[in-house]
């Protein structure tokens, strides 16, 4: 296999680990060794690669988790009420909704240290309140302003958009949050005349896919996660 791998400093730091990124393009080899130095070696496969399912397999890497990517035109709607922008004020409610809300990602136990996925989380939703990775972030509020659920948004530099995170308070589930978050995110596009809106969540989060796929949404593609661990 031609491979790159590269340092994922960001993460490293965060989480007190040795870990890299490993890309299926290039014109280098794969160096066995140099997968040994890591820690841990993350690789994202196109579920169609089964040739390279295969031989990441028969060196070590252990499935995570499945991964759809979903993409939704950005079309007229009307603007949806009850939405706010996140200010710094609201970053300690967000943080702790993120906390609880993304358990079971692919930076949970036993390769992550229990918990490091929901601070994670909640320094990510701190970040897009920040505007300092995602660039905004939008609350769903009740009629007396209490949060119901939040979106982060990034804009992208080919015209187009990707939603970070979407969590709905468990106490609001049942109430069509997600669909105003979704409308919220579209008419965010709309605002900034982006083409195209792209959203991606584990395969296994059926309730997820269901949304955007009845907001619109195409699934693009579909991928696996895999891990190398390196005690």
């Amino acid at each position: 296999m031609q491979a790159t791998l590269k340092p994922l400093a960001w993460e490293n730091a965060f989480f007190g680990c040795h870990s890299a990124l490993l890309e299926l393009q290039g014109d280098t080899p794969l160096d066995i060794a140099l997968l040994d130095s890591y820690q841990l070696v993350q690789v994202k496969v196109l579920a169609q690669q089964s040739a390279e399912l295969d031989a990441l397999s028969a060196l070590g890497f252990r499935l995570v988790e499945g991964e759809a990517d979903c993409v939704l035109g950005v079309t007229p709607v009307e603007r949806p009420t009850g939405i706010r922008i996140a200010r710094v004020e609201h970053i300690s409610a967000l943080r702790e909704v993120a906390e609880h809300a993304f358990l079971y990602s692919r930076f949970r136990a036993p390769w992550y240290a229990p918990g490091d996925s929901g601070r994670f989380y909640a320094q990510w939703v701190e970040n897009a309140v920040r505007g300092t990775f995602d660039h905004q972030c939008l609350l769903a509020v009740d009629e007396q302003g209490a949060m119901q659920g939040f979106v982060s948004l990034r804009e992208l530099d080919d015209g187009t958009a990707r939603i970070g995170l979407l969590a709905v308070l468990p106490a609001a589930q049942g109430l069509g949050i997600g669909q105003r978050l979704m409308n919220a995110a579209n008419d965010w596009c709309r605002a900034r005349r982006l083409t195209r809106l792209h959203v991606a969540t584990q395969l296994g989060n059926v309730a997820a896919l269901r949304l955007y796929l009845r907001c619109g949404g195409v699934i693009e593609r579909t991928a696996y996660w895999l891990y190398r661990e390196n005690p």
